[in-house]
């Protein structure tokens, strides 16, 4: 991006995972997004996810949060199967970028999907493993035009080198392939309602900060075109359950999910749902 461009405050974050710090995020009016400040350098990314809390790096099921998260994974890894292969019209290369644990790859393993992965965190590649699923610390050693489709859940928040990760998934795509990105909506009724307690600010793992536009702006410079949006309903509860803990010290349960109901009930018309999952081709 364009460094000599202006970013205007927005909001405060505190991390309320690992480090209890302070952060900014700024607007860029031009792109419609926001921006973590200060940005940690890779070299310091690491410790901030350093905690039993972070749920994407664990099988864990210590509690009925951990649970339910899990009992929703399940039906999400299904469905999310069910869109490439409807995409792809049938089974392909397919590459997900920071697998986590590999439940993904190993459900479209089982759908006859050719599978490949990246993901940093070692521990998360050891679940991985246990599961037949092996990934790669990235993908550079891919060839160009290799996959039918690439997907990346939750995943490009984190992307500290955003624009070197766009272009990298250019090289990747085969012609006419398909990218999947699910990321966080901050133009979404419980961003709106929690404010800086959004638990998707989830600052400062999450660098970037996304609407629609910023989407389309971005990858649209790349030739990757914006196909369809679709919902990610099950986010607004998730998220409105950890926004109340940060908020009040406790997950209330019952005002969590009114507020997550409210924000799927008002996105039906606006489109601006908790979370968003972007449909790319390479044209």
């Amino acid at each position: 991006m364009d460094k000599d461009r202006v970013l205007n405050f927005f909001i405060e974050c505190k991390d309320h995972t690992v480090s209890g710090e302070k952060f900014q995020l700024l607007y860029d009016d031009q792109l419609d997004m926001l921006v973590t400040s200060p940005k940690p350098n890779e070299s310091e990314l690491p410790k901030y996810y350093q905690s039993e809390d972070y749920i994407s790096h664990t099988d864990a099921k210590r509690s009925l949060f951990e649970q339910l998260y899990h009992m929703v994974k399940t039906y999400s890894l299904n469905k999310k199967v069910r869109l490439i292969t409807k995409l792809h019209k049938g089974h392909g290369d397919l590459l997900d970028i920071g697998a986590g644990t590999g439940d993904f790859l190993a459900v479209a393993k089982r759908k006859s999907w050719k599978i490949n992965g990246t993901e940093p965190n070692n521990d998360a590649k050891k679940l991985a493993q246990q599961k037949g699923v092996n990934l790669e610390a990235s993908t550079t050693n891919y060839d160009s035009n290799s996959f039918d489709v690439i997907t990346m859940w939750h995943v490009l928040e984190h992307i500290p080198k955003l624009e070197d990760q766009i272009v990298e998934l250019k090289r990747l795509l085969k012609p006419n392939g398909y990218l999947v990105i699910a990321v966080p909506n901050f133009k979404s009724y419980d961003a709106q309602y929690y404010k800086s307690f959004w638990a998707a600010y989830d600052v400062p793992r999450h660098l970037w900060h996304f609407s629609k536009n910023a989407i389309q702006n971005l990858f649209g410079q790349y030739n990757l075109v914006l196909q369809k949006t679709l919902p990610m309903k099950f986010d607004s509860f998730y998220v409105s359950l950890l926004s109340e803990k940060y908020k009040n010290g406790r997950m209330n349960f019952l005002k969590a999910f009114l507020i997550g109901l409210r924000s799927n009930i008002k996105a039906k018309r606006t489109g601006a749902y908790s979370s968003l999952i972007y449909v790319l081709k390479n044209e």
